[in-house]
């Protein structure tokens, strides 16, 4: 599943991190996890995190002494929705970055 298509018109690392929060769910993830999904150096995924967090589209709370990160209800799509499927601009965007 993808984020909705509304914030998938942001940085590339960004709508990564989004994508994963969202396939991942309420679960969550860590900081190690992601960087296991999104191919990006360290500093990239720490000022997408920043930028994200800033906009209240993730949310971060302390677990068993970890720190997990989950996306907003709002980037989610709803079940059953079209909006995982990429459109054809979503294709062609992501095939020829801008």
């Amino acid at each position: 599943m993808r984020a909705k298509r509304e914030y998938r018109n942001r940085d590339e690392t960004q709508v990564a991190v989004l994508d994963a929060l969202v396939e991942r769910g309420q679960e969550g993830m860590t900081v190690l996890e992601l960087r296991t999904r999104v191919d990006a150096e360290i500093d990239r995924l720490e000022e997408a995190l920043e930028a994200l967090k800033r906009e209240d589209l993730i949310a971060t709370e302390r677990r068993g002494g970890r720190l997990t990160i989950t996306p907003a209800d709002r980037v989610v799509p709803e079940e059953g929705g079209d909006e995982g499927d990429p459109s054809l601009i979503d294709r062609v965007r992501e095939r020829f970055p801008i």
